[in-house]
């Protein structure tokens, strides 16, 4: 089976907006939730992330750290613990394809969890196909990550983000928005295609659209904002992690542009440490795309996320949508081999068993986003926001401002 799109839809309905899991910081809750310890034989699960280079990337795999933790807490995959080995390819698909094939040859994992890296899906594709290894992603980046036969992101994707992050702010301002300019790293098949879902959009709606990739290793981030400038843009859209879009912002500020041009992005940037990074000038100016529930939504099972990160997490892991999205990738993995024979589970009996969830089966759920308006109800639980008062509050149609406190 061809796992092209996303699981993101499925898991949203199933895990944040169960009733009845209630949890706070005291009684995370995991797996079957009997508070003690596995001690069986260990399960490895691998997986990888980018810790090292132009920004650290790895939330997704941290948030899936402290479930597997909490798991392992709470009795396991009927008493067997999981040993979770996580992995830093450095932003680099050599070093990227070497820890793929420590962890899956040399260490012998059933599956990869919690992915979040802008190299792993173009380098790895090859030996997740061969080795018939199962990836369920905290995060797919490129183009890459969403048409492999053997990986399933939980995340919508940055093209996805970034289009509906200039869907919305046209919707706020009508008649207002008719020049796009869209800025991403020019990693290969991420830098065009990330931004050209947009770009494609505002040209349908008579305007137009400019896309300008960088080099991650080296940003001039002034040069960059000139440029996006010139194009006498009605909004742009910054298009990557936090720790790049933070010069940016920092650059765009020494120009005055708060008040010029509307700044949004994707879901990249609703981390509860951008607002403060961005400092008080955009407080109010700047809009993000939120693919999960907000993180203070108070649902049961953003109780547990927070819950779990809290208790099992470090303090300062990030609490941020990656992290959720980790969360979500080790949830539906424990899951899935809860209902498996604990004494028969091996890398061909979990990439079925994986393969065969609910979940991954309707991944193409989110991909629907791009081809029409979200309805008045997706709008209320996931779109882009605002920067307000040192956070990122809930804004017009589940807008998300950033701000500080």
């Amino acid at each position: 089976m061809t796992l092209r799109n996303t699981i993101l839809g499925i898991f949203m309905a199933a895990l944040l907006g169960c009733a009845g899991c209630t949890a706070h910081a005291a009684d995370a809750k995991c797996g079957a939730n009997t508070g003690k310890a596995a001690n069986g034989e260990p399960i490895v699960i691998g997986g990888i992330v980018s810790v090292t280079g132009p920004d650290n990337f790895s939330s997704s795999g941290l948030a899936a750290t402290a479930y597997f933790k909490c798991l392992n807490a709470n009795g396991g995959v009927n008493g067997r613990p999981i040993k979770y080995q996580l992995e830093d390819d450095g932003w680099n698909p050599e070093q990227s394809s070497q820890v793929a094939a420590k962890l899956i040859r040399d260490q012998k994992a059933v599956a990869l969890v919690g992915n979040m890296s802008f190299v792993d899906c173009g380098a790895n594709q090859g030996i997740y196909e061969k080795e018939g290894i199962m990836v369920i992603a905290g995060v797919g980046v490129p183009r890459d990550c969403f048409f492999q036969k053997n990986y399933a992101p939980t995340n919508a994707g940055p093209r996805v983000s970034n289009t509906k992050a200039v869907m919305d702010v046209a919707q706020t301002y009508p008649g207002k928005i008719k020049r796009v300019v869209c800025i991403a790293p020019n990693i290969p098949n991420l830098g065009e295609w990330s931004c050209s879902g947009a770009v494609a959009w505002i040209k349908k709606q008579g305007g137009d659209g400019k896309i300008i990739t960088f080099d991650p290793g080296s940003l001039d981030a002034t040069s960059v904002v000139l440029e996006a400038m010139a194009f006498k843009p009605d909004v742009i859209s910054v298009g990557t992690p936090k720790g790049l879009a933070v010069p940016i912002f920092a650059a765009a500020e020494e120009q005055g542009l708060a008040d010029k041009v509307h700044f949004t992005g994707p879901a990249s940037l609703y981390n509860p440490d951008f607002p403060r990074a961005i400092g008080k000038y955009w407080d109010g100016k700047v809009t993000v795309d939120m693919e999960l529930k907000a993180a203070d939504a108070g649902t049961p099972d953003m109780q547990n996320w927070l819950a779990v990160m809290d208790k099992y997490g470090q303090a300062s892991d990030p609490r941020d949508t990656f992290s959720q999205a980790g969360y979500l990738a080790a949830r539906v993995t424990a899951e899935t081999l809860l209902k498996m024979d604990a004494a028969k589970i091996d890398r061909k009996s979990v990439t079925q068993g994986l393969a065969e969830h609910q979940a991954v089966r309707k991944r193409h759920v989110v991909f629907a986003l791009v081809r029409r308006r979200r309805s008045s109800s997706q709008r209320q639980s996931r779109g882009p926001g605002v920067v307000r008062q040192g956070r990122q509050a809930r804004g017009k149609a589940g807008v998300r401002r950033v701000g500080r406190s």
